[in-house]
């Protein structure tokens, strides 16, 4: 009874840290998506100095983990949630690690012009914010339905990035000292699709973990 007990306190210990990290994770997404709205340059060296605590998270999650699968046997839905904490936890990290590179792109985004405006990168902030939002909610409130949805939208995503480098590549073309404003302005968009990417991958997880059921690569349709 007491092993049960220290069981369960650990993995209500890893529920906790991992929680934490989303809303880190989160919060450095939104302020570096916001800095390149308002080219802000504090905003985007805050991201950049904030992402260490998110590496020092991932690796303490994943500490956790292997005593947890080493020293517990876990079974069923805890081993479903223990094995999923890693892999989520570093779609977290590597979810920082590309708002740190919009941060860095807003940093050399400074030393150029504004371009025109780009409706179809703003739509995809907000999309993809929403994404990470809607997932990570879908993970706390353990909701594989919203995960559902989440996942949907990264074709929306997919296709807005895609418009974004067909309206950049125009500029470069039509205006050669455009290239470095516009060559800045597509890896921000390619960061953007790379968050939702790995949103995608975390909702897919959250319908494993509550359901036991496999949807990623449409093996969901495939075995209708």
């Amino acid at each position: 009874m007491k092993a049960q007990l220290h069981f369960r306190e650990q993995l209500e210990m890893l529920k906790s840290r991992l929680v934490e990290m989303a809303a880190q994770t989160e919060e450095a997404v939104r302020m570096a998506v916001e800095a390149f709205l308002e080219r802000d340059e504090a905003r985007a060296q805050q991201v950049i100095d904030s992402d260490p605590e998110i590496d020092r998270i991932e690796m303490e999650i994943d500490e956790r983990v292997i005593q947890l699968l080493a020293l517990q046997q876990p079974l069923a839905s805890d081993l479903r949630f223990i094995t999923m904490a890693m892999k989520i936890s570093n779609d977290l990290e590597r979810m920082g690690d590309h708002a740190v590179n919009i941060a860095k792109e807003v940093l050399r985004l400074l030393q150029h012009p504004r371009i025109g405006p780009l409706p179809e990168i703003e739509e995809m902030v907000s999309v993809a914010t929403k994404m990470l939002s809607d997932g990570l909610d879908a993970f706390i409130r353990r909701d594989a339905e919203l995960a559902r949805e989440v996942v949907l939208r990264d074709d929306r995503v997919d296709d807005l990035h895609a418009n974004v480098f067909r309206i950049l590549l125009t500029q470069m073309m039509e205006n050669p000292r455009n290239i470095g404003p516009c060559t800045e302005t597509l890896l921000v968009s390619r960061n953007l699709e790379r968050i939702a990417d790995l949103t995608t991958n975390v909702a897919e997880d959250v319908v494993y973990m509550v359901e036991a059921r496999v949807i990623k690569h449409g093996a969901e349709k495939l075995a209708q």
